[in-house]
């Protein structure tokens, strides 16, 4: 099957079903372009709608839902109003039918299970928002989430926006390094955690590693944990509390506080090329509205549904599942652990067993599945999907068609959707579009997605060029947690009043786009995104190293792994010693997924006149490409060097 051909195509009757039909005709539009060039004419009548459709509440009402009068990169939205996320998420299901039906289903690794409604959500998260303000927490005070896919986490990401706080999801994978370096910019006042997790079939200590952390953080007032595996774990007398202890005769009707409805509810880390993690901002009415377009209507996640999306809390799909869902009225499906594993087909298992008809699936996890064998989803009734929703990294053709093939027998879509931490979604899939391989439908509206070159204008069909955005959405951050001038340095400065994403795209003949990977030097590993500054940060700490150049490289199941040219303190030392604790030293800052692939040792690495290390050259020539315009080095020599260890 060739790339260039379409191989699912919308029947009439899921056209007339879509959510999508059913808004642009309220909308006055007839088709999907026109609806894009709508939104992007007048934003505000289009978000307006959003909201209207979403059933998005205010506890005050906006006097006006977007100002730009400070420029194009610091949007005002919904100015004057207040709201809360769990206004839309619990509060507004009080009294309706949705209020018995089931919003969590939640599978452990050793199978366990347990299932919250509305209502227990709704009373669970009051409970917590009480205790964490009897802790004397306050609204405005950041609050980490280190919690693995347990029901815990889904309550304290709620109770804290409940409380007024700002959530601050942790990768439950991260070492003490990674945790530190966050709550410490944020100047965290709390952390909820568990003892620990297991991680295939193995029980792993999780507070110890924030223990580990904390002693670098000053802030933390007040850690909260909850019995996971039942490990011993120390304890910090007035700073340590038991989850199920704090909550005896706490009040599960505990208010919702009323927030500006542009005020920040969580603050989420990406990485950078150069630099510390940067902090992103996002707020009580942007967050929810922006899930409730990119997963209702470009994705038709519909109340009736079960959506799994197997993604740990500390990414920005945790946080897009629970907000979606429930402002939506739908059921997740919250699985521990791994899709592989203590089956090889657990993931299809799952879908069968929860009855899941909207399933998130990373390219990555497509491709360690194959390697299972065809036959695997066979030996389940999966005829309750409908959706696929994919996202992480982009596609190669195969796997793509051997999920489509082989566990969607060509009856799924595979609506492919990108975007970033940044702002939620900024190319999409939707029903009503056919689908070619690894192709997506066009912008989600209100983003004015466009392709450009490096002058600046639209490229050709065929022509790679750099995502941009050139309407602030209401989904996008609020800047970079205390640094302005970054945020305008990392997005705004390449093109004027344009959003430069970072990713190279490309439209072909027929309108189709695709995501060709980053066009920086962010590593995506496992759909996981980090900077090479954590990585070298880390291996430099070790002392044995004088510098480290962190490059992502193409991986055949991760999509990226890291390869690490480093130039050692001592050049005599045992090479296989030294790679293996460098390697140790990644692992225990940032966790296992983030294991260098090699470690490769070189006398000097190229570096341009400010001493800025060129990253570039060292991929290009792992790759057995031409590096470029080799003029700004300082060391040319160094070029040989690379050749003669990485050939």
């Amino acid at each position: 099957m060739s790339k260039t051909d379409y191989v699912w195509r919308p029947s009439q009757e899921i056209v007339q079903s879509a959510n999508l039909t059913s808004f642009m005709k309220t909308c006055g539009v007839r088709d999907y372009a026109e609806l894009n060039q709508w939104a992007d004419d007048a934003p505000a009548a289009f978000w307006g709608q959003v909201i209207e459709w979403a059933d998005f509440r205010f506890s005050r009402p906006y006097s006006r839902l977007l100002d730009l009068s400070d420029g194009m990169p610091w949007p005002k939205w919904c100015a004057d109003g207040q709201t809360n996320l769990t206004i839309n998420c619990l509060d507004k299901w009080r009294g309706t039918a949705t209020e018995s039906k089931t919003a969590l289903v939640w599978e452990g690794e050793d199978g366990a299970r347990e299932d919250l409604t509305y209502r227990d959500l709704d009373h669970e998260t009051g409970r917590m928002a009480d205790a964490l303000r009897r802790l004397g927490l306050r609204p405005g005070d950041v609050i980490g989430l280190y919690i693995p896919n347990v029901p815990e986490a889904v309550i304290a990401f709620l109770a804290v926006a409940r409380m007024g706080g700002i959530v601050l999801p942790l990768f439950s994978g991260f070492g003490a390094e990674a945790i530190a370096t966050r709550l410490n910019d944020a100047e965290a006042r709390a952390v909820l955690t568990v003892d620990g997790a297991p991680r295939r079939g193995r029980p792993v200590a999780m507070k110890p590693i924030l223990d580990e952390a904390l002693q670098q953080v000053p802030s933390v007032d007040h850690v909260i944990v909850a019995d996971r595996i039942g490990v011993d774990i120390a304890w910090t007398s007035g700073r340590d509390h038991h989850w199920a202890e704090l909550l005896v005769d706490t009040n599960p009707g505990a208010p919702t506080e009323e927030m500006e409805a542009d005020a920040p509810f969580m603050l989420i880390y990406t990485s950078g090329t150069t630099g510390k993690p940067k902090g992103v901002v996002h707020s009580h009415c942007g967050f929810p509205v922006k899930n409730a377009l990119d997963l209702g209507l470009c994705m038709d996640l519909k109340p009736e549904d079960r959506i799994l999306w197997m993604s740990d809390m500390g990414w920005l799909v945790g946080p897009m599942l629970i907000t979606g869902t429930l402002t939506l009225g739908a059921t997740m499906v919250l699985a521990e652990g791994a899709p592989d594993w203590p089956e090889p087909d657990r993931m299809w298992r799952l879908v069968a067993d929860h009855q899941v008809s909207f399933l998130g699936i990373a390219p990555t996890v497509v491709r360690a599945l194959m390697v299972h064998g065809p036959d695997l989803p066979g030996r389940h009734d999966l005829s309750s999907l409908r959706i696929f929703a994919s996202t992480g990294e982009p596609w190669n053709p195969d796997s793509w068609m051997w999920l489509f093939e082989h566990v969607g027998h060509q009856r799924v879509p595979i609506l492919n959707f990108s975007g970033g931490t940044e702002m939620i979604g900024i190319v999409t899939g939707t029903v009503l579009h056919p689908l070619k391989p690894c192709g997506f439908a066009g912008s989600v509206p209100g983003c004015g997605a466009d392709v450009v070159g490096e002058d600046g204008q639209p490229t050709g069909p065929g022509e790679v060029g750099e995502l941009v955005m050139r309407t602030p959405c209401i989904g996008l951050t609020r800047g970079l947690w205390r640094d302005p001038d970054r945020y305008i340095e990392s997005y705004w400065s390449r093109i004027p009043d344009v959003w430069v994403h970072g990713d190279f795209a490309s439209r072909d003949e027929d309108g189709v786009w695709y995501i060709h990977g980053r066009s920086d030097d962010t590593m995506k590993i496992a759909g996981k995104r980090t900077g090479p500054a954590e990585v070298e940060s880390l291996l430099l700490a070790t002392g044995r190293i004088m510098e480290a150049a962190a490059i992502g490289v193409p991986d055949p199941i991760k999509g990226s792994a890291i390869l690490c040219a480093v130039v050692p303190m001592d050049p005599t030392e045992d090479a296989d010693e030294l790679s293996q604790a460098l390697a140790e030293a990644v692992i225990a800052g940032l966790g296992a997924p983030f294991r260098p692939r090699e470690i490769v040792f070189v006398e000097d690495l190229p570096k341009t006149r400010n001493m800025k290390i060129m990253r570039r050259v060292v991929r290009a020539i792992w790759q057995g490409q031409e590096p470029g315009d080799l003029s700004s080095l300082v060391n040319p020599d160094a070029v040989a060097g690379l050749r003669a260890r990485l050939k």
